[in-house]
């Protein structure tokens, strides 16, 4: 009986301002919407904060992208006779990758994190969600940057050549768990049930891949009659081939 009607008890608020670092730990290792009811509670509960640990962070994946892909830029610049000796215009063109593109991966990957909880919120709201999105967003950052850094560190680890695939398999179950708290984390916050969480969260990307593959489908269709042509003209000049 204590249990029931959990999901409508009211946000437990939380007046003191742990430090970040306590935030993430608590968001990553107490599983449970009260969680994050008290976490969206702060007063330190802000989206410009997510955002900026987000930025941050993504900041930190980027490099290790970059890093990681070194070799292929590498190769690439030596096939256009641009680092031939690994120094000189190679190396400063590769210094120019790291440099730029850090930080436009970094405001990339922060733009689509506030997009997408935005959208995850409107969701919410429309099933009768309680909370804000500087609450959600500040959640989802608590929850997302600590995997963010970790996984980072396991893309480096993935490119060990036999032992990568167990990294890669960590990391995915890792984002699993990952998805998991977000949707309590919406639960908590907007003080609904399970079916309206689970909703909120998944609608955004069930609807991405049907705009995909409506996309995908009308390209084939207006590509279809050029297609069909191309493999006529190969059956003509397989036919004429003595």
């Amino acid at each position: 009986m204590s249990n029931q009607g959990s999901s409508n008890a009211p946000i437990m608020e939380d007046k003191s301002a742990a430090p970040f670092y306590q935030t993430w730990i608590k968001a990553i290792t107490q599983p449970n919407e009260n969680t994050y009811a008290q976490i969206a509670s702060s007063p330190n509960a802000k989206a410009t904060t997510a955002y900026l640990w987000v930025f941050l962070s993504s900041l930190v994946a980027s490099f290790f992208s970059i890093l990681i892909r070194l070799p292929t830029i590498g190769a690439q610049l030596s096939q256009q006779g641009l680092g031939d000796n690994g120094t000189g215009g190679g190396m400063g063109a590769i210094a120019i990758a790291v440099i730029c593109g850090v930080p436009i991966g970094a405001a990339v990957g922060t733009l689509f994190f506030a997009l997408i909880t935005a959208l995850i919120q409107w969701i919410a709201k429309l099933f009768g969600g309680r909370g804000t999105n500087d609450q959600l967003a500040y959640a989802f950052a608590a929850i997302g940057v600590p995997y963010s850094l970790v996984s980072s560190i396991f893309i480096l680890l993935s490119a060990i050549p036999y032992v990568g695939f167990c990294f890669r398999l960590i990391l995915g179950l890792a984002g699993l768990y990952v998805l998991v708290l977000q949707i309590m984390a919406v639960k908590g916050i907007n003080q609904f049930g399970w079916g309206p969480a689970i909703g909120s969260v998944l609608i955004p990307g069930v609807v991405f891949l049907l705009v995909c593959a409506c996309v995908i489908g009308a390209g084939l269709m207006l590509m279809g009659p050029a297609i069909n042509d191309i493999f006529n003209q190969i059956n003509q000049s397989l036919q004429n081939t003595p």
